[in-house]
């Protein structure tokens, strides 16, 4: 082999059968042991007490029926049925949130009178982490008996829509992996690679699968959390109720980064590709790394804002990290997938660029690691949840996974050295040594003498003949390379790994984190650290805006109720005591003995009737004046205010 011509790729001709049927070997073996015995996944919210208790025998019947959750959720007015032995609705249908002091807590009314026998409570809402979930369990009035409602087998989010739900969330990743981090891989690693067409088909086909599965997932969200019924993916009040949601909110807000990221992908494969320039070609660069890595942030922020990342413990830090752990996993599988690409596709990457790529890697990994570990901290909390859980267990499936993924790069790591041991610079131009098999001379065309003209068609054939035979050398020459094949064969080998590890963490993603599937089993309900001074605040204030049903009460929880970061939640009742949605709610929290404030905060709606706020920041404790305006039509709107002390 020559060693001044450090430029290698696939053969055109011939596929490698053997290292293939070796990688879908492994893949299949890999999603066997990954998804044997797998059971549906349950969502970060868990009910954790009802009242009365599952399995228990009362009395008399009571009044109503309140269930207990280790999360904030969202309930509609069909969430909890109450059905007695016969099958008949006993609750009068319309879920009322009793939560106060920290305590997330849902009730419905019982009719009156209801005989003795066996009572089924079925519940479904989704939790704040956007995945629904659902379950069903049974008391009894004076005695048991027989009962003709058979309590459901199913999983809430299931079927068909669960399950068309499901893939477009593995696309979604796997579209964000192939855009964000093929961009990378060609800023970063590989500029030339702009005007390589392999190269520009895998990240565009990364934009247009995540782009087809925000738009999947958008309108499956009301069918997925709801009737599970495929033909209300096209009800537009379903969608607007959607839209009004924290999840609704950031899958509308990705699909405006993503317009963002077709006019960076426009440029990036458009003029940039074709710029000569040095230094405007260095400006570009700059511009574009700049802008794409905002676009990538925001794209990765959306599963931030609406996933675990957003709920539990620590939101403000989790977040964050979050969103550098997938901008991570960009870089690092994405990368990967464009450098196979590279290698089997494109005849002229270089030995540099898998250089550079090998250090985006080291560093990806490096972030995944510290990302990693506060996130295993967060979402498990304990040994025995790492190996009691399925979450936990699944957390240990995918840091095998990652072993054996850099132990994999470490030997393709060796196969680059080896190839740049004695290469000459990425562009320097070094003729092909000829290979020992004998190829053709290639045809010259004709020279065209004086009134003589040259046949354009006999022409064109040999131009054609000239570059089959170029690529017929370039081909042997790198067949000939036992270091360029090597490479080839673990970075495929690399491929099939991250495949695999990207399947498990789209699963963890929907699956119940450890920390709360224990608090659940003991219990206990999620809440945050307990503050060092202060306490939750809860506020309940009467508002009349003048107007038709302008009439209601205004319920607020700050939480932890000391200086920080804190969370709110409002809810608006009617007279009637029943969820009250309006236009518009406010906040402001004014300091008046330190000139601080009024200091905005404009809550997102939950649900009907519950609006909350993450990250409120409260500077310094006082005594602090909360203002809430209501406005309840165009022109009915009041403020009603309140002294708390906050810290």
């Amino acid at each position: 082999m020559t060693a001044t011509a450090p430029r290698f790729g696939p053969s055109p001709t011939r596929r490698p059968h053997a290292a293939v049927a070796l990688l879908a070997a492994l893949i299949s073996l890999l999603f066997g042991l990954v998804l044997a015995g797998a059971s549906p996944a349950s969502a970060h919210a868990a009910l954790t007490g009802s009242d009365p208790q599952d399995g228990a025998v009362v009395a008399t019947a009571p009044e109503e029926v309140t269930l207990t959750f280790s999360e904030q959720i969202a309930m509609g007015d069909d969430s909890i049925r109450v059905l007695d032995p016969s099958g008949k609705r006993a609750d009068d249908g319309a879920p009322r949130d009793l939560t106060s002091g920290g305590a997330v807590r849902y009730g419905v009314q019982l009719h009156s009178g209801l005989p003795d026998g066996t009572y089924t409570v079925a519940w479904q809402a989704v939790s704040a982490d956007s995945h629904p979930v659902a379950g069903a369990f049974t008391f009894s009035v004076g005695a048991p008996s027989d009962t003709t409602v058979a309590l459901p087998s199913a999983g809430a989010g299931g079927g068909l829509v669960g399950a068309l739900y499901g893939i477009a969330r593995y696309a979604a990743y796997a579209g964000f992996i192939l855009l964000a981090g093929g961009s990378a891989f060609v800023l970063a690693c590989w500029q030339r690679g702009a005007g390589a067409r392999p190269l520009q088909r895998l990240v565009v086909r990364g934009w247009v699968t995540l782009t087809a599965a925000t738009l999947v997932m958008l309108l499956l969200r009301s069918p997925y959390t709801g009737s599970g019924k495929l033909a209300d993916a096209f009800d537009l009040d379903g969608l607007q109720s959607v839209l009004d949601t924290k999840p609704g909110a950031a899958l509308v807000s990705r699909l405006l980064l993503l317009g963002a990221s077709a006019l960076f992908i426009a440029v990036l494969f458009g003029a940039y590709a074709k710029r000569e320039d040095a230094t405007e070609r260095k400006d570009l660069t700059f511009g574009l790394a700049t802008g794409g890595a905002v676009i990538a942030a925001g794209i990765a922020g959306t599963w931030a804002l609406a996933e675990h990342a957003s709920t539990g413990i620590q939101p403000g830090i989790a977040m964050p990290v979050d969103v550098l752990h997938l901008l991570a996993v960009a870089a690092w599988l994405g990368g990967l997938a464009a450098l196979l690409v590279a290698l089997y596709r494109t005849p002229d990457i270089t030995s540099g660029a898998v250089r550079r790529f090998s250090r985006m890697a080291f560093g990806s990994v490096l972030v995944l690691t510290a990302t990693g570990l506060y996130q295993s901290w967060r979402q498990v909390g304990s040994w025995s949840a790492l190996t009691g859980t399925r979450y936990g267990q699944l957390l240990l499936v995918k840091v095998a996974l990652v072993a054996v993924l850099v132990g994999v790069a470490w030997i393709s790591r060796r196969w680059t050295a080896r190839l740049t041991e004695h290469a000459v610079p990425d562009d320097a131009a070094a003729p092909v040594e000829q290979s020992e098999s004998p190829v053709p001379e290639e045809p010259a065309v004709p020279a065209a003498t004086s009134g003589e003209e040259v046949d354009p068609e006999r022409a064109a054939q040999l131009s054609r003949q000239r570059a089959a035979l170029t690529a017929t050398k370039e081909k042997r020459t790198r067949d000939a390379d036992p270091d360029r094949s090597g490479l080839r064969r673990s970075v495929l080998v690399e491929t099939g790994i991250a495949v695999v590890l990207l399947v498990v963490t789209t699963i963890l993603t929907s699956t119940e984190p450890g920390r709360t599937e224990e608090e659940a089993a003991r219990g206990n309900t999620t809440a945050a650290p307990a503050p060092l001074t202060g306490g939750q605040v809860n506020l309940s204030l009467p508002f009349d805006t003048g107007g038709p049903k302008g009439k209601g009460t205004v319920r607020l929880d700050i939480s932890p109720g000391r200086t920080g970061a804190n969370s709110v939640h409002l809810w608006i009742d009617g007279p009637d005591r029943r969820p009250m949605d309006v236009p518009e709610v406010k906040l402001a929290f004014t300091l008046e003995s330190k000139d601080i404030g009024p200091l905005p905060v404009v809550p997102d709606r939950l649900t009907e009737g519950h609006w909350t706020a993450g990250g409120v920041q409260i500077p310094m404790a006082g005594d602090w004046t909360v203002a809430v305006t209501v406005r309840t039509s165009d022109i009915d709107q009041t403020t009603i205010d309140k002294n708390v002390k906050i810290g």
